[in-house]
């Protein structure tokens, strides 16, 4: 038995010496990506959610609505308190226009007797207690109208506070409707319809698929090799337990060293300092979030699975 196994040792000795030695990564990490968090900026039942974990959502696309009955009828009763304030504003040219009558009156007055007088028909003192009655009239036009505006502006006065809480009740309004803020997948619902929304509680994580990071760890030797905006290859498990590459753009570099795992305090792996870099990969449907992945800076040869 131990004649028969030698030659095999020997044979796959000399099999395995003429393969072509591959090299490891450069790192590893996994994918993750920018996950948001909706939640409701208004407080009351929900009467509809149309957010299902999976489905995709665009940018700015109404997915909700909280019951907005309550504000609605604030917001009634705010018009009707303005309108009425509104029927107390006088309008000065009723009143300016009849005393601007007068005085045009006296003015023909006036300039009938003038002809008289030329003709020493009437006495000089009629037609200058005419002109001061023209006079009189003339600053009665302008009290008027200066009374008038004084005591509009006091009504008015009352409208403003009531205008900004129009104001403020048309934007509570707005906020019951529930835009999706970012283009991406659902990845979990947190509430279902007709539960009661809570002002700031969360309704469901959305993220954008589109594009996950690397994030992955290097050494302080290997920083040198790394810069921002470089293209490294990024290698992906595949179904068939090959490795598939991808391209991928260095975003991120950490400005500080971190022990790994931070939770270790051994002196030995207490010296083990590494720098967090983020790779941004395009996700054609094989990235998952928190799938593996290995990292290297240049183009080398298929890494060790």
């Amino acid at each position: 038995m131990k004649n028969i196994l030698l030659p095999l040792c020997i044979i796959g000795g000399l099999a395995s010496g003429c393969q072509p030695t591959t090299e490891k990564a450069d790192a590893y990490g996994t994918f993750e990506a920018r996950e948001v968090l909706v939640s409701a900026e208004a407080s009351g039942p929900l009467l509809f959610l149309d957010v299902d974990e999976g489905i995709t959502l665009d940018s700015g696309q109404l997915v909700g609505l909280v019951d907005t009955m309550p504000l609605h009828l604030q917001r009634q009763q705010i018009e009707a308190r303005i309108q009425s304030i509104r029927q107390k504003v006088q309008h000065e040219q009723p009143q300016i226009d009849v005393l601007l009558s007068q005085k045009a009156n006296l003015e023909r007055e006036v300039r009938r007797l003038e002809g008289l007088l030329q003709e020493q028909a009437v006495p000089e003192q009629q037609v200058d207690d005419l002109r001061g009655q023209i006079d009189v009239v003339q600053n009665r036009i302008l009290a008027t109208r200066d009374q008038i505006q004084t005591a509009n502006r006091s009504v008015l006065s009352e409208i403003e506070p009531l205008e900004a809480q129009y104001r403020t009740l048309t934007d509570k309004l707005d906020r019951c409707r529930i835009y999706n803020p970012i283009t991406g997948r659902v990845l979990m619902q947190l509430v279902e319809p007709e539960e009661m929304a809570q002002m700031g509680r969360p309704l469901y994580k959305i993220a954008d698929l589109s594009e996950l990071t690397l994030r992955a760890y290097v050494t302080g030797a290997q920083l040198p090799h790394l810069n921002l905006g470089q293209t490294v290859e990024v290698w992906i498990d595949h179904s068939s337990g090959d490795l598939q590459p991808l391209s991928g753009t260095v975003t991120w570099i950490a400005h500080e060293a971190e022990f790994t795992p931070k939770i270790v305090q051994t002196r030995d792996e207490r010296v083990n300092l590494v720098y967090a870099v983020k790779v941004r990969v395009h996700n054609d449907g094989r990235l998952k979030i928190g799938m593996p992945g290995e990292l290297n800076f240049l183009p080398k040869q298929k890494p060790e699975s």
